[in-house]
C-alpha cells in the first residue's frame, strides 16, 4: 500500500521548496511529499489520490493565494479526504481568518510564517496532528480485518472495541463486498460463527468474545498482587489519577472494562477543553492520557472488569472477572456512567442493529446520504450531530424539552442551529422502533399532543441520561438513591459513618471507607464535564498521600 501523503500548497515557489525540504527531512521516511502551487492544482492531485485509493494524512496550505485562498482549499480538500488533518500557514495579519476557519471546523491548526526554526515552530504541531491521524487511520491492508454483517450487534461491538482501543482495522461487509463473501466462504463460517476476525498474521477468530480478541490485539501487562493505588475505571478521572499517582511514586494499576477514555472517549469532539484551541476528539484525549500513564509505568488492564470488593483493615481486595485478585492500600472509583436505555418499544431488540448508545463513530462513514436520528440535548449529542452531518444526508435531533440551550453549551447550540443539514424536533420523543433484521423506522410523538407519526430510519443514536456502574459496591461503600458514590461532606455522619474508624472526617473526595476515593461522573454531585473529572482525579492523589502517610 502507498505511503500516506502530505500535500503542501503555496503560490510562492521559493517558500514551497523550503517547506517541502523541511517536511521531507522530518517525515520523508514514512510519508510521500506532494506539493502544488495553487489550490486548484492541489485539488487535482487529491482527486487522483482518491481515485487510486491512496491515503492522505495532512493538507498544509498557505492562506494568501490568488483565486483560491488556503481556507477555501482546505474546505474543498476536506470533502475529498474528510479524515486528513488540515493546517493553515498564515502571516500574523491573517490570524483572524485562521481562527474563523477553525471555528467552522475546516482547519485543525494554524501556523505562523516564518516557521524557523522548524524544530520549535513547525514540527511539534505537525507531529501531534500526524500522530492523531495515525491513531484513527484504518489501513486497507496489513491491519486487522473484520468480516461480517453491518447490522450484526457483535460486528458492531468488535468494530467499536477495536476503534476505541486504537487498533487499526478494515471492515468488510458481507452485503456489499465480494471479498468479504470470499473470506467467509473460505472459513466455512456459518452465521453463528460470524463475524470473522482475521489477524495480520493470518490467524482467524470466529465470532470471538471481546476478551479473546483483546488477548490478540491489546497488550495487557501481567498484574501484580499488590499495589499502592488501584483505579477502577479508565475515564478522564481515572486516567488523571493514574498519571498523577504514578508520577509521584505510587505503584499503580488501572482496571478498565472497555477502553481507555470511558464515555468521554466516544465523544466526537471536545472543543472547550483548556489548552486545545482547535478542540480534540475524546479518542485523541484518551490515547494521549493512556500513553502518558504507560510512560509512568501504570499497569493498565484492558478489557477487564471488577466484580467484587472486600475490605480487610487498610487493604482493599478487588476480584476481577477472570477470577484473579488485586490488593491495594488505596482505591479510586472512577467507573463513570452508562447511557440510560431508551424506553421505546422494540429498542432493546434492535440495539446494535441500527440503534446505538453514544456516538458510535465507527458507523459514521457508513451513513453517507442517509438520515441519522439523534436523541438527546447535551454536548455529546451536539458534537455527534455535527460529526455525522459531515457524511449523512440529514441529521435530525429528537429533543424532549423545549430548547437545546438548557443542556447544551451555547457555542454548540449556535453551530447546530446554523448547520443546513441538521433539523431539531423539540417536544418530541421516540416511542417505538420497528424492523425485523435491523432498524427500518421509528415512531415519533409530539409531547404537546397530536397524532404519532412513523418515519423511515436506519440509524438512531441515543444520548439520554446516565446510570452509575456501582452495583458491585452494594453493602461496602455508601451510595445515594441513584447509585452514585457519596464522598466528603455529602456523607451523613449519623447514616453513613457509623463504622468510620478514624478520628478525622473523610477527605473531600473520600468515600465512606477510609482510603477509598471517588472522582468523575460516578461521584454524587459531580459536574459532568471532562475538565472537572480530570481535576478531581488529580486532586484526589494529594489526599491519597495523606492517607498513606497515616498507615
Amino acid at each position: 500500500m502507498a505511503k500516506p501523503a502530505i500535500v503542501s500548497v503555496d503560490d510562492d515557489p521559493q517558500v514551497l521548496r523550503s517547506l517541502s525540504r523541511d517536511l521531507r527531512r522530518r517525515y520523508g521516511k514514512d510519508y510521500r511529499m506532494l506539493r502544488a502551487e495553487s489550490g486548484a492544482e492541489a485539488l487535482e492531485v487529491l482527486s487522483e489520490l482518491r481515485d487510486r485509493g491512496d491515503p492522505v494524512a495532512l493538507l498544509l496550505s498557505d492562506q494568501r493565494m490568488p483565486k483560491m485562498d488556503g481556507v477555501s482549499f482546505l474546505s474543498e480538500g476536506m470533502k475529498l479526504f474528510p479524515a486528513a488533518k488540515r493546517a493553515l500557514l498564515t502571516a500574523y495579519a491573517d490570524t483572524e481568518a485562521a481562527i474563523s476557519a477553525i471555528n467552522r471546523s475546516q482547519v485543525d491548526y494554524y501556523l505562523l510564517k516564518p516557521w524557523d526554526p522548524p524544530e520549535q515552530r513547525l514540527f511539534p504541531v505537525l507531529d501531534d496532528l500526524l500522530e492523531d491521524w495515525r491513531a484513527s487511520h484504518r489501513p486497507g491492508y496489513g491491519g486487522v480485518r473484520v468480516v461480517g454483517n453491518r447490522w450484526s450487534p457483535l460486528s458492531f461491538q468488535i468494530k467499536d472495541f477495536l476503534a476505541r482501543n486504537h487498533v487499526p482495522y478494515e471492515f468488510l461487509d458481507l452485503e456489499t463486498s465480494e471479498e468479504a463473501r470470499r473470506l467467509a466462504g473460505d472459513s466455512s463460517a456459518s452465521d453463528h460463527q460470524l463475524p470473522l476476525v482475521i489477524l495480520p498474521e493470518g490467524e482467524r477468530l470466529q465470532a470471538p468474545a471481546l476478551s479473546e480478541l483483546a488477548s490478540h490485539v491489546v497488550q495487557t501487562p501481567t498484574h501484580q498482587p499488590f499495589y499502592d493505588l488501584a483505579i477502577v475505571g479508565g475515564g478522564p478521572a481515572g486516567l488523571a489519577a493514574a498519571v498523577y499517582g504514578a508520577s509521584e511514586g505510587l505503584r499503580t494499576v488501572l482496571v478498565e472494562r472497555e477502553a481507555p477514555g470511558g464515555q468521554a472517549g466516544t465523544s466526537s469532539r471536545i472543543e472547550n477543553y483548556l489548552g486545545f484551541p482547535t478542540g480534540l476528539s475524546g479518542s485523541d484525549l484518551a490515547r494521549r492520557a493512556a500513553d502518558q500513564a504507560r510512560r509512568f509505568k501504570v499497569d493498565m488492564l484492558v478489557p477487564q472488569q471488577v466484580t467484587g470488593l472486600a475490605i480487610e483493615g487498610p487493604y482493599k481486595h478487588l476480584t476481577l472477572s477472570d477470577g484473579s485478585r488485586i490488593t491495594s492500600h488505596v482505591l479510586m472509583l472512577s467507573m463513570g456512567v452508562s447511557w440510560r436505555r431508551l424506553p421505546a418499544e422494540g429498542a432493546d431488540q434492535l440495539t446494535g442493529r441500527g440503534v446505538y448508545y453514544g456516538a458510535a463513530l465507527t458507523e459514521a462513514l457508513g451513513c453517507k446520504d442517509e438520515e441519522v436520528y439523534i436523541i438527546g440535548a447535551g454536548n455529546s449529542a451536539g458534537q455527534a450531530a455535527l460529526e455525522f452531518a459531515k457524511y449523512a444526508g440529514r441529521v435530525t435531533f429528537v429533543v424532549r424539552g423545549d430548547s437545546l440551550q438548557s443542556k447544551m453549551s451555547q457555542y454548540l447550540v449556535e453551530r447546530v442551529d446554523a448547520h443546513p443539514g441538521i433539523e431539531v424536533l423539540l417536544q418530541t420523543e421516540v416511542v417505538r422502533c420497528q424492523g425485523r433484521e435491523r432498524l427500518e423506522s421509528i415512531t415519533l410523538r409530539n409531547r404537546g399532543g397530536g397524532q404519532a407519526r412513523e418515519a423511515p430510519a436506519r440509524l438512531l443514536f441515543i444520548f439520554i441520561g446516565a446510570a452509575p456502574l456501582t452495583d458491585w459496591l452494594q453493602g461496602v461503600v455508601a451510595r445515594d438513591e441513584r447509585g452514585f458514590v457519596l464522598t466528603g461532606a455529602d456523607l451523613d455522619p449519623a447514616v453513613h459513618l457509623n463504622d468510620w474508624p478514624l478520628n478525622r472526617s473523610p477527605f473531600m473526595l473520600e468515600a465512606s471507607v477510609p482510603g477509598i476515593f471517588a472522582a468523575g461522573d460516578v461521584r454524587h454531585g459531580s459536574v459532568k464535564r471532562v475538565a472537572s473529572a480530570v481535576g478531581e482525579g488529580s486532586v484526589a492523589v494529594h489526599s491519597m498521600h495523606r492517607f498513606l502517610a497515616s498507615l
